[in-house]
C-alpha cells in the first residue's frame, strides 16, 4: 500500500544525463499510480535567469554556471532556495518531483534523512540517479547548444573531476539513460513509489 505522507522524488545526476526529460516523463505516470498531484520543480527553470543575472554582475559572464566563482557564490544559495520551496510544499501536504544535480547533498547523506534538510520527518524521499557515460553526456550537452554549458565544455577535464559515483542506499535507484528502456524505466518508477 502506498503511503499517504507527502513524498519527495529527486531526479539527480550529472549534466547531460536527461534528468529533466525523464522527470517529465515520470510525473504523470507516478501521479496516476499514487493518486497524488506533484509539484514539479526544476533547478534550471527556477534559478536559470536569476543565476545568469548574478553571474553577469559577479564575473561578467552571465552564461557561467559551473566555474569556481559560481560554485563559491551562487550554487549553495540556489540549492537552499530549492529546498525551501520543497519544504513549503511538503508542509502543505503537496508531494514534489525535484530535478537537479544535488551531488553534495546526496554524497553527504542529507537526502536520506529528511530532518537534515529541515523537511517534515514523515517525508518519503526517493532518488532517481540518472547515469550516462561522460562521453555521451558531452555529446548531448554539445547537441543541446545551451550557452550556459560553455564554461563546462571549455573546461571539460576540470568538470569531469566533479563527476562522482553516488552512494549505495536503499532509497537511491540508478537508471542508465544511454538508450531508453521502458521496462527498466517502469522498474525505476516502481522503486521510487515504494
Amino acid at each position: 500500500m502506498l503511503s499517504s505522507a507527502p513524498r519527495l522524488i529527486l531526479f539527480a545526476g550529472h549534466a547531460g544525463t536527461g534528468k529533466t526529460s525523464l522527470a517529465k516523463k515520470a510525473l504523470p505516470l507516478i501521479s496516476a499510480k499514487t493518486g497524488k498531484d506533484f509539484f514539479f520543480l526544476d533547478k534550471d527553470t527556477a534559478y536559470g535567469a536569476f543565476s545568469s543575472h548574478m553571474m553577469g554582475l559577479l564575473t561578467g559572464d552571465p552564461q557561467d554556471r559551473d566555474s569556481p566563482a559560481y560554485l563559491e557564490h551562487i550554487r549553495d544559495q540556489e540549492y537552499a532556495g530549492l529546498i525551501d520551496i520543497v519544504r513549503e510544499n511538503l508542509e502543505l501536504g503537496v508531494s514534489v518531483i525535484l530535478v537537479g544535480p544535488f551531488t553534495r547533498e546526496i554524497m553527504s547523506g542529507q537526502f536520506f534523512q529528511p530532518e537534515l534538510l529541515r523537511l517534515p520527518a514523515t517525508t518519503a524521499c526517493r532518488i532517481a540517479w540518472i547515469d550516462l557515460a561522460s562521453d555521451e553526456a558531452k555529446r548531448r550537452i554539445e547537441h543541446r547548444a545551451d550557452t550556459r554549458d560553455a564554461w563546462k565544455l571549455a573546461h571539460w577535464e576540470s568538470y569531469l573531476q566533479r563527476r562522482v559515483e553516488p552512494p549505495v542506499h536503499r532509497h537511491l535507484h540508478r537508471f542508465d539513460n544511454f538508450q531508453f528502456d521502458q521496462q527498466a524505466f517502469d522498474a525505476l518508477l516502481t522503486n521510487l513509489m515504494n
